[in-house]
């Protein structure tokens, strides 16, 4: 058996290696792309908007005039809060959909 082969694994164990770190590269470089990435989400029809980054950290919140009722400040916090978690469940979803073409659907902890 020649240095670097398995039993029962076909092919050379440095190109598989190579083939790993490849990847990788590939998802550390997509997981950088996704953490400078912008994701909005909104709540109220629109009356309160959430910006979230690809690391989930909220960037930003914009809240209409309209919305802003000193009688009841408990809606308006609802709506921050449906707003964010939005955001965040889009940032998820992108983060996963992006992941996934490069690792066919595999989870690696971490990514």
């Amino acid at each position: 058996m020649k240095r670097g082969q398995f039993p029962g694994m076909p092919g050379n164990m440095n190109n598989m290696m190579k083939q790993v770190q490849k990847m990788q590269k590939q998802m550390e470089e997509a997981q950088a792309k996704l953490d400078e990435t912008e994701v909005t989400g909104s709540a109220g029809g629109g009356m309160v908007e959430a910006v979230v980054n690809g690391k989930k950290e909220l960037l930003s919140v914009k809240i209409k005039p309209d919305v802003v009722d000193p009688e009841d400040v408990e809606m308006l916090e609802d709506l921050v809060v449906a707003a964010v978690s939005e955001a965040i469940r889009k940032a998820d979803e992108m983060a996963n959909t992006e992941m996934g073409k490069l690792t066919g659907g595999i989870n690696f902890p971490g990514f």
